[in-house]
């Protein structure tokens, strides 16, 4: 039986589980997959021992993605963009890490929501980590260009000039947000976590894509979107089965299908 698991802290709110078991009963896959708690302080000696344990990989959640990158002995292109892992395979006593999140992000709004990404004007609002890991696969896709807005804008400025290799990205103050539509609103801060709403302009979502990164059927962004008028409005749940999905490739080789799971869980899970 193979052996993975999710370290984070919280970790008892994952769905990872559920999500990868569901994956290996379509290929009769025998596998373990496990919540590893690990203390903030203490990322490296909780993977170390689960390593030593027998396991082949594991997902990494908050606050541990930047630790993960820092543990991984080889990393992948999109992990060295991300400067963060949410994926490790063991093979042959070498440590891989991978990022899978924007390539989840991607396969979602190609895939599950049939969205082109190719030539579209894209607003993410949010600097941090979530956002880092999202922008070169969205770039790879060559949108018309991408608004990186943010409350602090010199964070923004500084994420959008380290990514202007891929394509581009224009950085700014969320202050400085225009009331015209663009064709995909992204929201990658943590305000849905929070319970609260961002003071964004009136008429930005109109016939727009609007996506919170975070899952939840009702997030305060999606409310918000809704009421002003965006055309499709999604959360992440579709991301987070996708970026799962990535990671049980880049273990087992082998690619799950993956509606029926974001299906499953919409109807068993109280989101």
């Amino acid at each position: 039986m193979r052996k993975f698991g999710v370290i984070g802290n919280p970790v008892d709110h994952s769905l990872s589980p559920m999500i990868h078991h569901e994956f290996a009963k379509e290929f009769d896959i025998e596998l373990s997959y496990e919540k590893i708690l690990s203390p903030v302080d203490a990322f490296n000696l909780t993977a170390e021992k689960f390593m030593s344990s027998g396991s082949s990989g594991f997902n990494i959640t908050l606050p541990f993605k930047i630790n993960a990158y820092n543990f991984a002995d080889d990393l992948t292109d999109e992990a060295k963009a991300a400067g963060a892992v949410n994926t490790i395979k063991i093979d042959n006593n070498i440590i891989f890490g991978e990022n899978t999140d924007g390539k989840g992000l991607v396969n979602d709004l190609e895939r599950n929501l049939e969205q082109t990404l190719r030539d579209k004007e894209i607003l993410i609002i949010g600097a941090g980590g979530a956002t880092r890991g999202i922008l070169k696969p969205i770039l790879d896709k060559n949108p018309e260009k991408i608004l990186l807005a943010n409350r602090t804008k010199e964070k923004s400025l500084r994420l959008a000039n380290e990514f202007s290799e891929y394509g581009k990205v224009c950085g700014f103050g969320i202050d400085q947000i225009k009331s015209k539509p663009v064709n995909i609103v992204i929201n990658a801060t943590s305000s849905s976590i929070d319970g609260t709403m961002l003071n964004l302009p009136k008429g930005l979502c109109e016939g727009a894509l609007c996506y919170d990164l975070m899952y939840g059927s009702e997030t305060p962004f999606m409310k918000w979107a809704l009421k002003d008028s965006a055309l499709i409005i999604s959360d992440g749940l579709g991301m987070l089965v996708e970026q799962a999905a990535l990671s049980f490739e880049f273990w087992l080789g082998k690619k799950p299908s993956t509606r029926p799971v974001i299906n499953l869980i919409r109807e068993r899970v109280d989101l």
